[in-house]
């Protein structure tokens, strides 16, 4: 058997080509690399409107602008604009129970009748007696709390001015008042149980009342008209399971008669030296139906 010698030159050339193929496939992989870099920037900078409507004004494009769908933007919502951010179900049910509790405890109208008197202040405490009067009102409920009632009443007076040096003034003057007030309940769920079935509540509002007087021994009679405000309170006890309801209202009626700074004149037309002003006041019994 004899060995085959190489010979020394022939196997470095072989050595040589096995290197410098190496070479070449490490320099490929290394340029396959260095592409792949590359071509991240580029990619990134077209998400980039600004630098995807720089590169367009540089390059002179005609290409109309990348949509939000070419570009991948992606819109975030914010909580404070989705309408359904507020639901709560616990609010409804706060809700639900309300109006349960105002159906099964509260009143939706009242009609009722009142009675009581009607008095005077300052000037015409003097020349007005204070007498009954009597009406009815309608009072309806926008929830536990408030309600807007609407009133009639009427009452007659007599009327006498007397004065040393002139003939004495006598006759009768009616009354008839026109209102509309605001009632407010005041919530008794934290006194206690005798308070509480008081129902005491403010009122205020407003009053066209009318006025006619008649004087004895004159065929003739006057007829004026004044606004007035009201305010006042009361409490409501309640009857034959809140089917019913007695009670109890104070009013105040700051009124404007035209007349009120005018000095009271005689049948001889002689100065009484008496002025009708003053305001009225009812202390009024009440009795309602709920519905």
């Amino acid at each position: 058997m004899h060995r085959i010698k190489w010979p020394i030159r022939h196997s470095f050339s072989i050595r040589s080509t096995a290197i410098r193929a190496t070479r070449a496939a490490l320099i490929g992989v290394a340029i396959s690399l260095s592409s792949g870099l590359l071509a991240l920037p580029a990619e990134a900078s077209s998400l980039d409107p600004q630098n995807s409507a720089i590169e367009r004004l540089q390059l002179g494009s005609t290409l109309p602008a990348p949509k939000y769908s070419e570009l991948g933007v992606l819109i975030a919502q914010d909580d404070t604009y989705d309408p359904f951010a507020d639901y709560s179900e616990f609010e409804e049910s706060m809700e639900e129970e309300e109006d349960i509790n105002f159906f099964r405890n509260g009143r939706l109208l009242t009609l009722g009748f009142q009675g009581g008197f009607r008095g005077w202040t300052q000037t015409l405490s003097s020349i007005y007696t204070s007498n009954i009067s009597f009406g009815l009102f309608a009072c309806y409920f926008f929830d536990l709390r408030f309600a807007l009632q609407f009133g009639f009443t009427t009452s007659d007076h007599i009327i006498q001015v007397t004065s040393p040096s002139t003939t004495a003034i006598r006759g009768t003057v009616g009354i008839t008042d026109l209102s509309f007030n605001m009632k407010y309940y005041f919530n008794t769920q934290n006194v206690t149980r005798g308070l509480a079935e008081l129902n005491p509540f403010i009122l205020g509002g407003f009053s066209q009342v009318y006025r006619t007087i008649v004087v004895t021994g004159n065929s003739n009679f006057a007829k004026d008209s004044a606004f007035g405000f009201n305010l006042g309170g009361g409490i409501e006890v309640p009857m034959m399971r809140n089917k019913m309801f007695f009670g109890l209202q104070g009013l105040f009626q700051y009124l404007m008669f035209a007349d009120e700074n005018k000095i009271i004149l005689d049948e001889n037309d002689v100065k009484t030296g008496v002025s009708p002003v003053g305001d009225s006041f009812q202390i009024t019994g009440v009795i309602g139906v709920n519905f």
